[in-house]
């Protein structure tokens, strides 16, 4: 099983107003969450990344993480005081180039001893093109397309550097990008850094198949969970590659209590926390597209169909059509008698493991032998010490398990992962 730390934050799961929440800036904050997560032999902390504070209805989103700073920023900071843990940052292959940020990826994974990783993102939206020249000048359907030339391009800069050699010149021409010189980095501990993509479209699904070694992914249940690892495990044999050389690994959340009866508890405490009145009604304004300010929380939903042109928020991706969105959960508050709030609550939660630390580690490690993950990246819902119940209750029980491991074999990330080294294409050293 593999386990990673997905910092909170830039979400709807982390609870701000808990006495327990700390700084989102503050680098100890950062430090403790990683230490934690080495200290349970994950295999990477992750990061994710917002380019623009969201916006709903003109104002900044409550939700959102005010002075965020840049992951590669703060990656680099975690290398000097972890030894194994690998550090992967997500950067948008839409508002970046390929030989700057070869450049800041492979100095990160010289620093670290081969422990780096990047989550490649694509970002479509005029909204968060406004900070950038170019604006928001790339169609949606150009985004993975972009990603792919990127992601190419970075990778050959990467492997211009034969093993005792100096830079071999590099001479990129495409639609996208023009690059022609050489790379100022001899090739880095483990190749290439780890690629990790996140999307759950048919063309993410592909671009995860010929790109990615890592997805994060997002699946409610076993089934959901074995139907993504499946089509996505096929699609790898029309590019070649074997299924141990793509890792699935959906992000989670976990609460854990002395009995069954006491998680449950435990979790509708938290969910409640993370859905309030206030923020039940954003939730139901960014699928309708239109001021629901009006709307009791403790009340029905709305009885007319969304706004699907709306601007309402900005800055958030919005998941699949939303009329049918909509009636999805119309048909699910009208069989269960549920309020918005409670709609809300039920609707937007990830995959999560609830009950005694045995339980999650029985459930966590059928998924794992069930198909439906090769691991977990685990979301926690406090800053920054809601992994350490993790790690000192359930980690334990997976190592007696044996599908955790109990000490790192290998130095690099690529290792952990039981990733090969990139081969080189042939001519390059």
């Amino acid at each position: 099983m593999h386990l990673a730390a997905h910092f909170p934050g830039v979400n709807n799961t982390t609870v701000w107003t808990d006495a327990r929440a700390a700084s989102q800036i503050d680098f100890a904050s950062f430090e403790h969450l990683a230490r934690t997560a080495e200290r349970g032999r994950f295999d990477f902390f992750f990061l994710a990344e917002g380019l623009r504070l969201r916006e709903h209805k003109g104002r900044i989103h409550d939700l959102d993480v005010m002075g965020r700073p840049e992951a590669i920023t703060v990656l680099s900071a975690l290398a000097a005081v972890t030894d194994r843990l690998g550090l992967a940052a997500t950067v948008s292959a839409t508002f970046n180039e390929p030989y700057e940020l070869a450049r800041r990826l492979a100095s990160l994974d010289h620093l670290s001893g081969g422990r780096a990783a990047w989550n490649v993102v694509t970002t479509s939206d005029a909204f968060t093109g406004e900070n950038f020249r170019r604006g928001g000048f790339l169609d949606r359907a150009d985004r993975y397309v972009r990603a792919a030339e990127f992601v190419a391009t970075t990778r050959a800069l990467w492997d211009s550097w034969p093993t005792g050699g100096t830079a071999r010149p590099v001479a990129h021409q495409g639609p996208h990008f023009s690059v022609r010189g050489e790379f100022t980095l001899p090739r880095s501990p483990q190749g290439h850094p780890v690629i990790i993509q996140a999307g759950d479209s048919a063309e993410g699904r592909d671009f995860a198949a010929a790109t990615a070694d890592v997805v994060f992914t997002r699946h409610s249940t076993l089934e959901a969970g074995q139907e993504f690892y499946a089509d996505v495990k096929a699609r790898l044999a029309v590019h070649g590659r074997d299924a141990d050389s793509l890792k699935i690994m959906p992000g989670v959340t976990f609460v854990l209590g002395d009995t069954a009866a006491d998680a449950q508890e435990r979790a509708a405490t938290i969910r409640r926390q993370q859905v309030s009145p206030q923020n039940a009604l954003v939730a139901l304004e960014q699928v309708w597209g239109v001021d629901l300010s009006a709307y009791d929380p403790d009340g029905p939903l709305p009885d007319f169909d969304p706004d699907p042109d709306s601007q309402l928020a900005q800055g958030r991706v919005r998941i699949g059509d939303p009329k049918a969105v909509a009636d999805r959960w119309r048909a699910l508050s009208e069989a269960k008698g549920l309020s918005i709030r409670e709609t809300v609550i039920e609707t937007t939660g990830r995959q999560s493991f609830v009950g005694t630390p045995a339980a999650v580690a029985e459930e966590m490690a059928a998924f794992v032998a069930g198909r439906a993950a090769d691991g977990f990246i685990l979301i926690p819902h406090l800053t920054p010490d809601g992994l350490d119940g993790f790690v000192d209750r359930v980690v334990p029980l997976l190592q007696e398990r044996g599908v955790l491991r109990t000490e790192y074999e290998g130095a690099t990330l690529r290792s952990h992962l039981g990733l090969p080294e990139p081969v080189r294409p042939a001519g390059k050293g």
